[in-house]
């Protein structure tokens, strides 16, 4: 474990274009199919590694459309892409979504707990409740569930993960060939979880790693979205537009788990961030204003703008008409927080859908675009404000990737506020984090 608080970095590779970043692809050095070549993926992941990185983030979902992110149409699922990158690295740690909603508890929980066993300790898993409403009719739904029952779900889910985790203590298995004995059946523990939602009668058929459990990351901006984030996540996944607010969500989320009796040192904060580098802070704006006006058109904009509301197609409306507000009640299951806010700030501004889809165009500048010693100092800056805990850094275009590796880590290195080598071989320890205890053998 580090001794001393230190930034953690994260890689959130995009491969072939994101949302926000439909034309992304077009860049050279991306290959036509990176979102399901696994070299592509193996050069970021080792790359990200070489920098010392914490983690690789692999995001998902599991519902398309035609106008869905070119990414987002044909890509790699998250545990088999993580195991091929597993035996590719060997100190990274490895983090996947899965949703809470549409998958089986005993069958996600083995898998995570597989890649945690093939990679050495180094699996995570972002706990997501699913905002693509259109996601529930690939699972025989009718409709998505309501925001209650999604998030009183995944409560229940993570709790009974971990307790599937923790079926066998970790000497269980006595293999001892001089007296034939494989287990000591007394530490092999049958769960019998009869919940609101779920019913396992485990064990499971898996023993802990060496980080005992893969690491819990959580991304929600909602209400109950924070709150389970505080309830049991160890590392939060979210997005600020400035210091005060990234300090604002930081100080909500560390009170939220302190009154769940947590230690708040124990909950990561890591904003996703897009970060530019230039030779110069000119050189990297004028980077950043040529990519953002290359990376994602009008046309893009318009086709994912339903996203947020249940993918609504805004296509049929006139655009130069006023906002159509009415449109927020497809968002009531989808991703309603965002959509919310959209449709509030439309309506405050008195925009029509063309102004809507522009302002989701005319991206606010990120604060993380100059020089490599501009982008370490502002870094830097938001850290010791304790704005985060770290940073989740965009994978867009490999070059500036590569200079994020080999121009600003050093600087960082340089500051004594990154590391500069790997002290832990697990994902809990690259993050500070505490080996959960086997309940089992905590309770003798």
């Amino acid at each position: 474990m580090l001794s001393r608080r230190q930034i953690h970095l994260g890689s959130v590779p995009y491969g072939t274009g994101g949302p926000g970043s439909h034309t992304l692809w077009l860049d050279p050095d991306i290959p036509g199919d990176a979102s399901v070549n696994i070299d592509w993926f193996t050069d970021v992941a080792r790359l990200a590694e070489r920098g010392l990185f914490d983690l690789v983030f692999i995001v998902d979902s599991q519902f398309i459309t035609p106008y869905s992110p070119p990414h987002y149409l044909n890509r790699l699922e998250p545990l088999t892409l993580l195991s091929a990158l597993a035996v590719q690295t060997s100190r990274i740690g490895l983090v996947g979504t899965a949703t809470t909603s549409f998958n089986s508890p005993f069958n996600l929980t083995r898998r995570f707990g597989s890649l945690d066993l093939i990679s050495r300790g180094r699996a995570g898993w972002n706990v997501v409740t699913t905002g693509d409403a259109g996601t529930a009719r690939n699972y025989g739904l009718d409709e998505h569930y309501d925001y209650d029952t999604r998030y009183g779900r995944a409560q229940e889910y993570v709790e009974l993960a971990r307790a599937l985790w923790d079926s066998y203590e970790d000497d269980a298995f006595v293999r001892d060939r001089e007296t034939g004995r494989f287990l000591d059946r007394s530490k092999q523990h049958r769960l019998d979880h009869d919940g609101e939602f779920f019913r396992v009668q485990g064990p499971l058929n898996l023993v802990r790693s060496q980080q005992g459990h893969p690491v819990i990351f959580q991304a929600g901006d909602s209400d109950q979205g924070r709150d389970l984030g505080a309830r049991v996540g160890e590392g939060i996944f979210t997005h600020a537009a400035d210091i005060p607010a990234g300090q604002a969500f930081y100080d909500d989320i560390k009170s939220r788990a302190a009154r769940y009796g947590r230690d708040p040192d124990h909950v990561l904060i890591l904003p996703g961030v897009k970060v530019v580098v230039g030779d110069t802070d000119a050189d990297a704006r004028e980077i950043e204003a040529a990519n953002n006006a290359a990376d994602h058109t009008f046309t893009a904009a318009l086709e994912e703008f339903g996203r947020p509301f249940g993918w609504h197609d805004f296509t049929r409306y006139d655009l130069d008409a006023p906002f159509p507000a009415e449109a927020l009640v497809h968002g009531e299951r989808s991703f309603y927080t965002q959509a919310k806010a959209i449709t509030e700030r439309a309506q405050r501004n008195g925009w029509t859908l063309r102004q809507a889809v522009e302002a989701t165009r005319e991206r606010r500048k990120s604060e993380f675009v100059g020089s490599p010693a501009t982008v370490a100092d502002k870094l830097i800056e938001w850290w010791e404000a304790r704005a985060c805990d770290g940073f989740n850094i965009a994978v867009d275009h490999p070059a500036n990737f590569r200079r994020i590796v080999e121009e600003v880590v050093p600087i960082l290195q340089e500051r004594g506020v990154f590391r500069t080598e790997y002290t832990s071989e697990t994902l809990r320890g690259h993050l500070g984090l505490p080996i959960p205890p086997n309940r089992y053998s905590a309770a003798v």
